[in-house]
């Protein structure tokens, strides 16, 4: 078995981490929400999950009458 100084053991782990470093993917183009926008917009679950969330809108909002006497 060899031995090798510290500076050596250095430049060998800087030069495989710089390897690594090279084979990870670079940063992505766009936000990550850019690439999943609409996928699921033609599906039957998407357009049910639209309806459920304008009934729960709906359902919040004063009836009309009910906050009169509360002033704006």
């Amino acid at each position: 078995m060899t031995t090798m100084t510290i500076e050596e053991r250095v430049a060998l782990l800087e030069h495989e981490l710089l390897q690594l470093k090279r084979r990870l993917p670079g940063a992505p183009a766009a936000p990550w929400w850019e690439y999943i926008t609409g996928v699921f917009a033609a599906t039957p679950a998407f357009e049910s999950a639209v309806d459920l969330g304008r009934q729960y809108r709906e359902s919040q909002r004063p009836e009309s009458g009910e906050d009169a006497d509360v002033p704006a």
